[in-house]
């Protein structure tokens, strides 16, 4: 045992002893945040409990409970029978010592059950020395970054395997000790050096040593100030409750993580190694999953609610096969994200991207066939490049995929092809389905026909559970509510406006023309005495003074154009976005209303900036009027109410009593019943689902039949059958 061992088991010490200091300097950071936290969990918890109502215990303990005389004698939530105690409950007459503690026993149950799910949620508008403590002690963390969390990890891994390899190497330190050591603990000792200068070459090829200091010296920076803390929490809030959530027992519950999805393929996706290594981002726990399961499943539809972040877990994927030398990916999607989609590839990854778009997508997609890279192109442009020969795409993305569910179109025609010519193909839609179910079946078809083709009889399909069932290998969904538990509030509101009378003149010549797009407009087309309108000015005054941003949509140009006319001189106004203004710009206005340091008020079309354009410095929505579909409603109040928002988002629907918004609502009920049975949830069980929905078209023509009729400008059975016009 020579020089060169002894050196050999000094470095491996030298990497041990960074690394325990590593994870030293992380575990202080969290038990920070764990203090600081436990005083705002508790209240947060104090509150569930305090609006849980008493009956829950009889729930608890399966109907045991006679919980009629608590509830009498003046105990009515669950809080307060933690408050009365042993002594208090044995005062109620039937209650003895035994049933007291039943009762006890049963209300602990259920508080261990809010410590467990309780949100903590920030308010970034109230701030107090709490939470200020909270934000101050995860700006730490949230500084250390995603290399800072590497740098955990790999010290972690090196702790549990060189600790055991420098004990046993430690006889080979000295001639003596190595006499003085048995035959086994020599032979044990040889064996263990090598494994030291095996992990040592491996951590100096990585440049371990460099991120283990680097980590060291982010985790013992002093603390931030107050204003420093809320002013970054304020800019990136979703990486404070990412961190907040990756603390050990604050992650959301696995199933839901993991879109409930059926145990053996849940283990096979969790068994699948995600490569972060070029990604500048820090994932969620279900981010990881859904990048995962990606990988795992090859082609599939991820279905997350909007404002899960989506577009992350697939440059997630990406970045994993990149890191594993795959050179060339594709991402196809609506022009008005294009440039949202180049921003993020370069902001969270080291990936190269590549436009196809304009004039000049030929030659760059000839480049792009040469040199690699992610390119990014429109459902217009793919059309007119030569499909790939297989496995030369290592990875097809399609956002917004619901634009190809009909498969006769030439767009759903050119993704498909690719979806066959690449190894890995992903459909992203927080709205696979709008209408029917069959045009879910379509994108699932897409990508795996053997799993598609068995689903159809006839028009309709076994039910939703078995449906869910079906299409679980290629179909991850998760909601809101079930995995961003810090998400502030969304306050929906019908606004229930009695037209005026000049509205109701201006809906009678709609009608009466045969014209049901001028229908649905109509409570705008005489601005001068428009309730709806009046009513508009009035919600944005009320955000103004409280210095808040609104987002007003429309599905017309004419109506922005109406507000836009309607609010001059008040709070500034950007836009209006519409689908004629070029994807570069509509990202500028978005960029510019969210600059703007106090209330702001932005214009957009509903079609053009519902879609991937996100608008988180707003938090009041306007819908001016109800969609045909539910789904264009739900994505446009998703570009305010996802992740990253702060403050409560309140969403105000302008609706006319008496016509054709009444017949509309009733029909984004039916349809979002649908969808939730079949695509947002897996209990729900339908037996005709094709035959509850009718298309657009059809939409329009009985609604404009039954307001015909209604008004007694047509007989029944005689109604105009006029088409409706575009927008």
């Amino acid at each position: 045992m020579g020089r060169d061992v002894r050196e050999a088991v000094a470095r491996g010490a030298r990497l041990h002893e960074a690394a325990q200091a590593v994870c030293g300097d992380h575990g202080r950071a969290v038990e920070a945040v764990r203090e600081a936290l436990g005083p705002l969990q508790d209240e947060a918890v104090a509150r569930e409990l305090g609006a849980t109502p008493v009956v829950r215990l009889k729930e608890v303990t399966q109907g045991r409970l006679q919980w009629e005389g608590i509830e009498r004698s003046g105990l009515r939530t669950v809080g307060q029978v933690l408050e009365a105690g042993p002594y208090r409950l044995r005062q109620i007459p039937g209650v003895g010592r035994q049933t007291a503690d039943q009762i006890l026993a049963a209300a602990r149950r259920l508080a261990e059950a809010a410590h467990e799910t309780v949100a903590v949620r920030i308010d970034v508008d109230r701030p107090e020395p709490r939470t200020t403590a909270l934000v101050i002690a995860l700006h730490l963390l949230v500084e250390a970054g995603p290399d800072g969390r590497r740098a955990v990890d790999t010290a972690e891994g090196l702790v549990r395997r060189l600790g055991p390899l420098l004990a046993d190497a430690r006889p080979a330190t000295g001639r003596m000790r190595m006499l003085l050591a048995g035959q086994e603990k020599r032979s044990r000792a040889r064996t263990a050096v090598d494994g030291i200068r095996s992990v040592v070459a491996d951590a100096d090829r990585a440049g371990v040593l460099e991120l283990l200091t680097q980590a060291s010296v982010d985790l013992l920076r002093g603390p931030a100030t107050d204003v420093a803390a809320w002013v970054d929490f304020e800019l990136r809030s979703a990486e404070y409750y990412g961190v907040l959530a990756a603390i050990p027992g604050r992650a959301p519950e696995a199933g839901a993580a993991q879109g409930f999805l059926p145990d053996k393929l849940a283990e096979r996706v969790r068994r699948q190694r995600l490569d972060d290594s070029r990604l500048r981002v820090s994932l969620r726990g279900y981010q990881e999953f859904g990048a995962r399961f990606v990988l795992a499943q090859r082609k599939v539809v991820l279905g997350d609610e909007m404002g899960l972040g989506k577009t992350v877990q697939a440059i997630a994927a990406l970045t994993h096969l990149a890191a594993k030398g795959q050179s060339h990916f594709l991402v196809v999607c609506p022009p008005s994200v294009l440039v949202n989609w180049v921003r993020e590839i370069e902001a969270r990854s080291t990936l190269r991207p590549v436009i196809l778009h304009g004039p000049d997508r030929h030659e760059a997609f000839a480049e792009w066939r040469s040199t690699g890279g992610a390119a990014v192109t429109t459902f217009d442009a793919l059309r007119g490049f030569p499909a790939p020969g297989g496995g030369d795409v290592a990875m097809l993305v399609v956002d917004e995929a619901h634009l190809v569910k009909n498969p006769k179109t030439l767009r759903s025609q050119a993704v498909a092809r690719w979806v066959e010519c690449s190894e890995r193909a992903l459909l992203m839609t927080g709205t696979p389905m709008e209408n029917r179910v069959g045009e879910f079946r379509n994108l699932v078809r897409m990508l795996r026909p053997d799993l598609a083709d068995p689903l159809t009889r006839g028009d309709a399909v076994t039910g939703s559970v078995d449906f869910r069932k079906a299409v679980a290998p290629v179909y991850l969904r998760r909601n809101q509510k079930d995995v961003l538990a810090e998400l502030p509030a969304l306050q929906h509101t019908d606004e229930w406006e009695e037209p005026s009378v000049s509205d109701e003149e201006a809906y009678r010549e709609a009608v009466r023309s045969g014209n049901f797009m001028a229908m649905r407009k109509a409570a705008y087309a005489r601005p001068e005495k428009s309730a709806k309108l009046e009513r508009l000015r009035e919600i944005v005054r009320e955000a103004g003074e409280n210095g808040q941003k609104t987002v007003v949509f429309s599905y017309f140009k004419d109506v922005l154009g109406v507000v836009a006319e309607a609010l001059d001189g008040g709070v500034p106004v950007h836009g209006p976005l519409t689908g004629e203004v070029p994807p570069a710009r509509r990202q500028q206005i978005v960029d510019d209303f969210a600059a703007v340091s106090g209330p702001a008020v932005l214009l957009a079309q509903i079609q053009a900036a519902g879609i991937g354009l996100n608008m988180q410095a707003a938090s009041v929505v306007v819908l001016c009027e109800p969609q045909i579909k539910p789904t264009i409603e739900q994505q446009a109040v998703a570009r305010a109410h996802r992740m990253g928002q702060v403050r409560r988002v309140r969403v105000h629907r302008l609706l006319a009593t008496g016509g054709v918004d009444e017949r509309l609502v009733r029909i984004l009920e039916r349809k979002t019943r649908l969808f939730d049975a079949y695509a947002r949830r897996s209990a729900v069980a339908e037996a005709t689902p094709d035959a509850v929905d009718v298309s657009d078209m059809g939409i329009a023509r009985r609604i404009l039949e039954e307001e015909q009729v209604r008004l007694g400008l047509v007989e029944e059975g005689r109604a105009a059958d006029a088409p409706p016009e575009a927008p």
